[in-house]
């Protein structure tokens, strides 16, 4: 595993999402309740960006057409045969950090 450090814990505060880049990837992390989640990117409905929709709870929020997708194991919330890739984060001191690989 390669954990990459991709912000700190104070810049996601709880109910947070951002989008991040590693490498060429794009990734929603988000905090829900002090855990921080980090799902793939890029809607697989119309390719937009999760990382600037909204969190729900533990629901990412697509924001060009709602989809939602559950940040704990990627499942689309109607539909679970649709899914995005998760992947590991830990906490380091005040480091999170990301395995893409």
């Amino acid at each position: 595993m390669a954990f990459r450090p991709v912000c700190t814990v104070g810049q996601l505060p709880p109910g947070g999402l951002t989008e991040i880049l590693i490498e060429d990837k794009s990734i929603a992390l988000c905090n829900v309740d002090g855990q921080f989640h980090a799902i793939e990117g890029v809607c697989p409905h119309r390719n937009a960006p999760l990382g600037q929709g909204a969190l729900h709870g533990k629901m990412v929020v697509c924001p060009w057409h709602a989809w939602e997708f559950d940040c704990t194991t990627g499942q689309h919330d109607y539909n679970p045969s649709i899914a995005v890739a998760t992947y590991a984060v830990k906490v380091e001191g005040e480091d999170i950090l990301v395995d893409i690989d």
